[in-house]
């Protein structure tokens, strides 16, 4: 995992901190002061990316829905094909709570 070379305390204080949100509105609260609106903007748009490529959607259509670069797509679906299956994992989980 490429994040293992930032593995260590600080980054699993960042991480417990996300963890101990409560609920979306703290979220809100503090992606707000921890992010700029561009990097949420990117988390954002890669999530949408993974999730249209999960559906089979052509990276034409992805470019013209989300706006992310071709580069923003490939690079999410190499993470979907070879990376530690994060997406997967998540969108699942999402699919699970919006049939219930």
């Amino acid at each position: 995992m490429q994040i293992d070379k930032l593995r260590g305390t600080q980054l699993d204080q960042l991480f417990d901190a996300i963890l101990s949100l409560k609920d979306r509105e703290e979220c809100y609260r503090f992606f707000d002061d921890i992010a700029t609106m561009s990097e949420v903007q990117s988390f954002v748009q890669r999530l949408q990316v993974a999730k249209m490529l999960q559906e089979g959607q052509t990276y034409h259509s992805i470019v013209e829905e989300s706006s992310a670069s071709t580069t923003t797509i490939s690079r999410v679906k190499r993470c979907l094909n070879y990376g530690n299956d994060g997406y997967q994992m998540v969108l699942s989980r999402l699919n699970e709570e919006k049939e219930n």
